[in-house]
């Protein structure tokens, strides 16, 4: 029978690993004394106040942690009785959502008129430059993004934009999907 110890590396590096986890589990659950630097949570007993609302003479706050008297504090239950609950009428006994608010009908001046159709997007198509002879067919670059295309008139660019006219600064552009006609200036760079 093979019990797996056949690679010496991997039968000391499991072991060393069993080590470090039996440490760990013994130190995660031992209960046994806090380090010393390790405080305690402390509690103060709450300040006294004067019936006008001014802090009465106060005394240092005495640490409610480090004493061990068994002794019941009928002061600090009677500060505890005084307080009174104010809440704004729900009840969280029960697990109803509030009643909605019904919305109340404008007056007819106040209605909202027919809403006019959004523009058009804008092209964002860039006239960058031409191409090709001068006194030949004029091709222009198009910028859109990072991408570049080269077109001329009567060519669809990027499944979209049909190139209209192309003048000597400006080109026409229509965008065949809202026909929507713009003129774009020749940009420099």
């Amino acid at each position: 029978m093979k019990l797996g110890t056949e690679n010496r590396t991997k039968t000391i590096i499991a072991a060393v690993l069993v080590v470090v986890a039996a440490v760990l589990l013994v130190r995660a659950f031992s209960g046994g004394a806090q380090n010393a630097n390790d405080s305690p949570p402390v509690a103060t007993a709450p300040a006294a106040v004067k019936a006008g609302g001014t802090a009465a003479a106060r005394k240092p706050p005495r640490l409610l942690a480090h004493s061990l008297d068994p002794t019941l504090r009928f002061d600090l239950l009677k500060s505890s009785e005084d307080v009174s609950y104010k809440g704004n009428g729900r009840n969280i006994f029960r697990s109803e959502a509030p009643p909605p608010d019904i919305p109340r009908p404008l007056p007819p001046d106040k209605q909202p008129g027919p809403q006019a159709p959004p523009p058009p997007p804008p092209i964002d198509l860039k006239f960058y430059g031409f191409a090709g002879p001068r006194n030949g067919a004029k091709r222009i670059f198009l910028l859109k993004g990072e991408d570049i295309f080269l077109a001329k008139e009567g060519d669809i660019v990027d499944r979209r934009y049909k190139i209209l006219h192309v003048g000597p600064n400006s080109v026409e552009v229509q965008d065949v999907l809202t026909n929507n006609t713009q003129t774009i200036p020749l940009s420099a760079g």
